[in-house]
């Protein structure tokens, strides 16, 4: 039949090879060719980080139009002298103050003692020591965070530090288990890539190991801020100042704009750092690696 297709001497069909006089067939390199001939749509490009633009910009506009109904009803609201009092005279920026320096040096040293000693843990001279620091840290944040900060009082006395170190206690385990956790979670064959390829082992840890566990220990980072936010409220009762003075002034007071100005605020500004965590991790992901949604 004129029509029908016959194999051309010397000529082998397609995806069939010749090694050593045995002849061999690419079943994927068919199949492949079956595909377009089919019309297989292309695979779906990379989808894009879990943290979208859409995300970033809607919590600012809920946090202001929180604030400014916040506002609104104070400047409505029928306030008495002790209300006053607890609120004017710059009590309001002192505590919220009071209360970002907390957050942010006890996030500074979370930083510089987990990260470290998470990359420590991770190299194989110290590997045995992992569990003891896991167990620490975990000790740490198990215990009520109201105690640990009674027990730091009656050591070190009433005053900044007690609160800063019962809040650093309390963090250190969501960084430190996620950088070990990232750094474990490395492919081999790419740090054996690495090492092929003459690099030193310091080189492969910052140019290989660390960039592809930033992910996970950015979102270890972004945990910890959340906790430090909410437990530095605690700081009041060891003398540490910040936005709990304004809570606890409004419960024993019993006066509830205090109460709901202090409560506004901190939950404010738990999720307006939130957000900067949000930002950073979008930022600061090393491109190439493609994160699901």
């Amino acid at each position: 039949m004129s029509g029908s297709s016959r194999p051309v001497p010397g000529r082998r069909p397609d995806g069939e090879h010749e090694v050593k006089g045995l002849a061999f067939r690419d079943e994927r390199a068919g199949a492949g060719e079956d595909e377009e001939e089919a019309g297989t749509p292309p695979p779906p490009p990379a989808s894009a980080g879990r943290v979208g633009w859409r995300k970033l910009t809607f919590l600012p506009v809920v946090l202001i139009a929180v604030l400014l109904a916040t506002w609104l009803w104070f400047r409505q609201a029928d306030l008495d002298a002790l209300t006053r009092n607890a609120l004017g005279n710059g009590q309001v920026t002192k505590a919220l103050w009071q209360h970002v320096q907390l957050t942010v040096i006890s996030t500074f040293f979370v930083l510089i003692i987990a990260i470290p000693l998470g990359i420590l843990l991770t190299r194989r001279m110290f590997r045995k020591a992992t569990p003891f620091a896991m167990a620490f840290a975990n000790m740490g944040q198990a215990t009520p965070a109201i105690g640990l900060l009674a027990l730091l009082v009656i050591w070190l006395g009433i005053g900044r530090r007690a609160a800063l170190i019962g809040i650093i206690v309390y963090a250190v385990l969501p960084v430190l288990s996620n950088t070990i956790a990232g750094l474990r979670a490395n492919d081999p064959t790419l740090l054996e890539a690495a090492r092929g390829i003459g690099m030193s082992p310091l080189g492969v840890l910052v140019r290989v190991e660390l960039p592809l566990a930033v992910p996970l220990i950015l979102a270890g980072v972004r945990t910890a801020l959340v906790l430090n936010v909410g437990t530095a409220t605690l700081a009041t009762f060891g003398g540490g100042g910040g936005l709990g003075v304004l809570i606890t002034t409004g419960i024993t007071s019993q006066r509830m704009p205090v109460l709901v100005l202090g409560s506004v605020l901190t939950v404010a500004l738990a999720l307006l750092v939130d957000w900067l965590a949000s930002l950073a991790e979008l930022l600061l992901r090393p491109r190439g690696l493609e994160v699901g949604t």
